[in-house]
């Protein structure tokens, strides 16, 4: 499998790329193929420093109890468990396995990330985290 290698600038420039404000900046678990961002972490349950940490690296579902992902190369599958509209599995970047395809070079270290979402990805996830925030506050 190849991996690619980007630079924290890079990096970077490709979030902000998604046209979406820095909570909604989204990328994709390789494993299940969940879209999530920091604002979509937090609703989940992580508090903002959480969210940052694990944005990119640990799934979702990990806040979700939705428990391991069955998955085929190529073909994610999503848990039965949902929250707030959102599946997601237990994976992250930090175990054994490293299934990831990107990696962040930041001072020389490799740091292995979820891929970013599109930005059609990105602005649909914020849409609908809006709309269920919205359903929350009513």
């Amino acid at each position: 499998m190849t991996v690619e290698r980007i630079e924290l600038d890079e990096f970077h420039a490709r979030a902000k790329a998604q046209g979406v404000p820095r909570e909604h900046i989204a990328t994709v678990c390789v494993m299940c193929g969940e879209v999530q961002s920091m604002a979509s972490l937090m609703l989940a349950g992580a508090d903002a420093e959480e969210a940052e940490k694990m944005l990119g690296f640990s799934c979702i579902g990990r806040l979700t109890g939705a428990g391991p992902a069955k998955h085929t190369p190529g073909k994610p599958s999503i848990p039965a468990k949902r929250h707030l509209g959102i599946a997601g599995c237990d994976w992250t970047l930090g175990g054994l396995f490293r299934v990831h395809k990107l990696e962040v070079v930041k001072d020389g270290k490799n740091h292995p990330c979820f891929q970013l979402a599109t930005p059609e990805q990105a602005h649909g996830l914020r849409d609908q985290l809006t709309s269920v925030a919205a359903e929350v506050a009513a």
